[in-house]
């Protein structure tokens, strides 16, 4: 997904300076290009293909056979005969359990398929968890009355969090935010970064100029209201 413009930047803060003129609430505005490298995602798909090499092995009608008996052969022979043959065999099943591991390793690290592949629950996990993290080591929590509330978008996963502080948690319930989230997410899909920002700022200021109406002469700007771009970890 195409990220943001120094353009679509300098619109996004003005969108959030517009918004607290209205509202005691501070809106926080967060993107990333990824929350995660999911380094794990072709390791596991990796594994799981190359379990199946004995199952191709055996599709393939690759079998263990050893030479036939003849009645002169002594116990011992028929021993040697067939631990080759299950030696042989074990070779083969690993070889090809190797060629596969590699294979796919590779495949599912090209960029468009590994995105594909790592599952949506992961990606949601390691977003929320980005967020969570980098609202609390910048003391988004310290405003004076606890009213911050933070907007974070993770593009690579087109996907958005949203975080109240407790001043604003304890007054308004989770999902009164669904309708901007849903707006973000909506604009994040056809890859309209700003736009969603924009949507989803100026829905959350409705919710805010109502519950935390500004105070005239009494409005301090407690957090920049420029976006924050973060590094992919």
């Amino acid at each position: 997904m195409k990220g943001l413009t120094a353009s679509d930047l300098s619109s996004i803060e003005a969108a959030v300076h517009a918004a607290e003129a209205r509202t005691r609430g501070e809106i926080y505005c967060v993107v990333t290009e990824e929350s995660s490298h999911y380094s794990e995602t072709p390791l596991a798909w990796a594994a799981g293909i190359a379990l199946l090499g004995p199952a191709v092995l055996l599709v393939a009608g690759v079998q263990v056979t050893i030479p036939d008996l003849f009645t002169t052969w002594s116990a011992y022979d028929v021993s040697a005969a067939m631990g080759r043959a299950v030696r042989n065999a074990l070779i083969g099943a690993i070889v090809v359990q190797g060629v596969l591991f590699v294979a796919t390793a590779m495949i599912v690290s090209i960029p468009v398929v590994h995105r594909a592949l790592t599952p949506r629950s992961l990606k949601r996990h390691r977003v929320r968890r980005r967020a969570v993290e980098h609202f609390a080591a910048k003391n988004l929590h310290m405003t004076r009355e606890r009213t911050g509330l933070m907007i974070f978008v993770s593009l690579g996963e087109r996907m958005a969090e949203l975080i109240a502080d407790d001043g604003i948690a304890e007054h308004v319930d989770a999902h009164v935010w669904d309708k901007a989230m849903a707006a973000l997410t909506e604009e994040l899909k056809v890859g309209r970064v700003e736009q969603g920002f924009e949507a989803a700022i100026r829905l959350c200021a409705d919710v805010l100029a109502e519950r935390f109406p500004a105070r005239a002469g009494d409005n301090p700007n407690e957090i920049p209201d420029a976006v924050v771009v973060l590094p992919r970890p």
